[in-house]
């Protein structure tokens, strides 16, 4: 938007509202406005202009948008980007206390960037993505996470865990000049409701089946035969997270115990369902594809027939998602990026004590791991 005030005529060549450039426009009449901006020194800040109004070809009357006013109304851009900044670091109510402006003011501000960025993404390159729930709420509460893989960012929040979430992620994906056919692969855990949704919306894509997941799934097993084995044997009693760490994890504590139990010439359950665990692992170290098969054939061989049911259970659901398992060699694809960035998600919301809307939470989630440009918003919406 260019404004002359000297001639007192308005380019706009931004507004939607019209199919063609007005130019030459006289000035209607003018409005008082006040915008907060940045504070100087310790002090509030506010901006004062008589603005412009100006009669379209159409006879609506508009107000004329100035270069330093922001999305929301009675904030200038730059008092905006602070705002942005500050949210991104704290909780919103702590940002709004600083700066003394209510929070809904802010959730709203922060709605309007977040859906007016999200607007100008481009999803076209995107092949390999990532899926996953994390639970909102107490209740079982869940929303579902996509995740560009290639760029490490959500590019889609919606709320459950069923199929349809794919099928909304679908719709999302082709707004934003995504093509569903171009994507290859997908990482997700093992829910029927993850698989049919992938199968239906989004056929050509191949599934892998995240490593995190398999092992949650023989960690539960691992634990399952320790519980029972411990109602006998007391020498297992506070050694829990002994068999769900990973070796290097473990403190020097608990490496010394675990040493001592593995060294005793006691037959102890755990011990075997621990060192499956630990074999399940290895066969990510595989060179190739071959040695990767032959590993999990021998795996399965071994869980299944290890005597220990929740191991054999374990082993049974593997082998009924056996080639999500193995595509994992050619895809080296997995969820750990959305592991870390659900972590930095239930941080945020620890410090904030929960967010009490579904709305607030996926604002949020878009904020801390969306990785959007809110620059893109000036190029689209503003010229000045």
């Amino acid at each position: 938007m260019y404004i002359d005030f000297k001639r007192g005529s308005v380019f706009n060549y931004t507004d939607k509202e019209t199919s063609q450039v007005y130019q030459n426009l006289k000035a209607y009449d003018v409005k008082n406005k006040v915008w907060r901006h940045l504070n100087f020194f310790e002090h509030e800040c506010y901006l004062h202009a008589r603005v412009p109004r100006v009669k379209l070809p159409n006879n609506k009357v508009k107000l004329i948008k100035t270069p330093w006013e922001g999305l929301s109304n009675g904030f200038t851009l730059l008092f905006e980007a602070i705002l942005l900044q500050l949210c991104q670091a704290m909780p919103v109510n702590k940002v709004a206390k600083i700066v003394g402006v209510s929070d809904d003011k802010l959730w709203a501000m922060l709605d309007k960037y977040i859906n007016k960025t999200r607007e100008c993404e481009d999803f076209k390159d995107i092949e390999a993505i990532g899926m996953d729930e994390t639970s909102r709420a107490k209740g079982h509460e869940y929303i579902t996470l996509f995740v560009d893989l290639k760029q490490k960012r959500t590019i889609f929040v919606t709320e459950g865990k069923d199929n349809l979430t794919v099928a909304r992620f679908a719709y999302d994906f082709q707004r934003h000049n995504g093509k569903v056919k171009d994507i290859k692969e997908v990482s997700c855990d093992m829910s029927p409701a993850f698989i049919k949704g992938i199968k239906e919306y989004i056929p050509k894509a191949n599934i892998t089946f995240d490593k995190f997941h398999i092992l949650k799934i023989i960690n539960e097993a691992v634990d399952s035969v320790r519980k029972q084995e411990a109602n006998t044997n007391k020498i297992l009693k506070g050694t829990k997270y002994i068999w769900l760490k990973n070796p290097n994890n473990l403190t020097a504590k608990q490496k010394e115990k675990l040493d001592k139990l593995t060294m005793s010439n006691m037959n102890i359950k755990t011990i075997r369902a621990y060192n499956i665990k630990q074999l399940f692992q290895d066969i990510y170290k595989a060179n190739t594809k071959e040695e990767f098969i032959t590993y999990l054939n021998k795996w399965y061989y071994w869980a299944t027939h290890s005597r220990l049911e929740p191991i054999i259970q374990a082993a049974k659901t593997i082998k009924r998602h056996w080639n999500g398992i193995i595509r994992w060699f050619e895809s080296k694809i997995n969820n750990g990026i959305l592991e870390g960035l659900n972590s930095v998600i239930q941080a945020a919301k620890s410090k904030a004590r929960g967010y009490k809307t579904l709305k607030n939470y996926k604002i949020i989630v878009y904020l801390l791991t969306g990785k959007l440009n809110f620059s893109l918003i000036n190029n689209k919406y503003r010229s000045v």
